[in-house]
């Protein structure tokens, strides 16, 4: 192989790494916001940790759907 294609099989491999550390970094701080969320609504409502089970349980679907959409931008893009 010539030194050109193992700079771009480089660059291809750092713009998909850059790529899903930031869906990942995506995915922590969406659940982390919804279980916030659902903290603050525990403090209101005094729901003993109903609210933050929630938080979970609504918001790793939620993040997990707009990665999928992300994912398929991506494809239309490339």
């Amino acid at each position: 192989m010539s030194k050109n294609t193992n700079q771009n099989e480089l660059l291809i491999m750092a713009k998909t790494l850059g790529i899903l550390g930031g869906m990942g970094i995506y995915l922590a701080a969406v659940i982390f916001i919804c279980i916030y969320l659902g903290g603050l609504a525990d403090d209101y409502l005094g729901a003993g940790g109903a609210g933050k089970m929630a938080g979970i349980l609504l918001g790793f679907p939620i993040a997990v759907y707009s990665i999928y959409r992300q994912i398929k931008d991506l494809q239309n893009h490339y």
